[in-house]
Parts: structure tokens; sequence; C-alpha cells
């Protein structure tokens, strides 16, 4: 039985190497103030109101694991309730990995990646395949997205983390760069007009 929250990733072996490397003591202080997060915070919804990808890890039956990347309009990973995030599924490989592993095995996590701020959070928790369920369908997709959506994933929390942002190496998206582009374009024709003005007085 779990004590703490972050027991789900501190197991007893975690922590007895926790303890042999000498950073059991520290975390064991962290689990005193309260351990890890279990619901949905303020600061939590905002981190997921700007993500626009994020991994999604699952195990099948053989303990085999998966990790599939998922990406969309920023906050497609949205706040259903305090304990559950949701997603809809569209079409993909057909490969059906993702669908397979949840079916015999709920235990998934999530792995939230923002490399522009190197922040990351790190989510434990179970996971289930939505089918038939036009409300919820509406409520997860994306107006601005054409494609059909076929399902939709929940994932109730157990527990959170963030982690730090040492060795994240920053990484920009297409909308991002973009923006600075056209600003870059807007300078750039502005400087030509100008050129082009004191040329013709020369």
């Amino acid at each position: 039985m779990q004590r703490f929250a972050s027991d789900v990733a501190f197991t007893p072996s975690v922590k007895a190497i926790q303890t042999q490397k000498g950073s059991r003591t520290s975390y064991a202080r962290m689990e005193q103030r309260g351990s890890w997060e279990t619901t949905v915070t303020p600061d939590l919804a905002a981190f997921l109101s700007e993500l626009d990808m994020f991994y999604l890890g699952t195990a099948n039956a053989e303990n085999q694991p998966y990790i599939q990347y998922r990406g969309g309009s920023p906050g497609f990973l949205r706040v259903v309730d305090e304990k559950t995030l949701g997603f809809a599924d569209f079409s993909g490989n057909r490969q059906y990995i993702t669908l397979g592993n949840l079916a015999e095995n709920p235990k998934a996590f999530l792995f939230l990646m923002d490399y522009t701020r190197s922040r990351r959070v790190k989510l434990w928790g179970r996971a289930r395949v939505v089918e038939g369920d036009p409300d919820l369908l509406d409520r997860l997709r994306d107006p601005a997205y054409p494609g059909k959506v076929e399902r939709a994933i929940l994932f109730e929390i157990e527990a959170w983390d963030v982690n730090c942002p040492q060795h994240i190496h920053k990484r920009f998206s297409q909308r991002q760069v973009s923006q600075v582009i056209e600003q870059l374009q807007g300078r750039i024709a502005e400087l030509e007009a100008e050129l082009s003005q004191l040329q013709g007085k020369a």
C-alpha cells in the first residue's frame, strides 16, 4: 500500500538505491512535507493550456513498454476535472499499440515537455479509451483541426511532479519560429524601403 503519492515511482527498490547513493534523506523530507501533487493545480492547468505536444507511455500485459508522441494545438490536452485529463484520438498508422496496451494494462505515464522554457512535468496514472461518447468528443475536439475524432483517451492522475530544467535543450515550434520570421521580414522590408528612398535622393 502506498503511503505517499511519490511511492508510485519511489518503490522499495528505488528507495534502497536512493539510500545507497545518498539522496534518500532529502526525498524523505519531501514526503513529510506533502509529497507530490495528486490533482490538477492552477499551475498545471496553465502549463497544459500552452502545451502543444507530449509523450504517452503505456505497457502491455507482459510489461513491454511503449511510448507514443502526441501533438496538437496548444491546450489540446484538456482538464476534464481535478483528477482527469483527456484528449481526442485521431486516426493514425492503425497499429493500435496504445489501444491494445490499455485494453490489458491501464497503467500509463505522461511526459510533458516545454522545450522553449526548459520545463518538464511527469504524471503517473491510469488511462482508458472512451468510444461512442459524442458529448465528451465535442468537449475534447479542436474546432480548428479538420481531422475526425475517433475516440477519447482519459488519463486519471495518481501523482505528478515537476522535473528540474537541467540538460533540457531549447527547441522552438514552427508556430513560434514563424512569428519571429514574420517580424524580421517586416523589419527587412522597412529597411529596404528606407534604403530605396535614400538611393533615390542621392
